[in-house]
């Protein structure tokens, strides 16, 4: 059974940092490309940051030298990282762990910046 566990979201105030953990189980992530989209009220899921197998990244504008995604290929369990620094209002959001290419979605942790 596939499964992406989110965690790591919380409320921080403006310039703050949070750093945001998915677990990816079930299957073979190791060798898949892995994200982290988020979606904010009223607007349409974004990508954010993705990662290859390779360890190549590719970031949305708006969070480039802000925000850093890594990750950890163990043995049975893939885990994801978003490090995400200055943050600010507009980056509130719902945060999805993701494997590309997939219908493979986690449940979303929650991300509130505070002004």
């Amino acid at each position: 059974q596939v499964q992406l566990v989110e965690s790591g979201g919380g409320l921080v105030q403006a310039g703050g940092s949070l750093r945001l953990s998915c677990a990816a189980s079930g299957s073979v992530f190791s060798i898949v490309d892995m994200g982290w989209y988020r979606q904010a009220p009223g607007k349409q899921r974004e990508l954010v940051a993705a990662i290859t197998n390779g360890g190549s990244t590719t970031y949305a504008d708006s969070v480039k030298g802000r925000f850093t995604i890594s990750r950890d290929n163990a043995k049975n369990t893939v885990y994801l990282f978003l490090q995400m620094n200055s943050l600010n209002p507009e980056d509130t959001a719902l945060y999805y762990c993701h494997r590309l290419y997939s219908s493979y979605w986690g449940q979303g942790t929650q991300v509130t910046v505070s002004s």
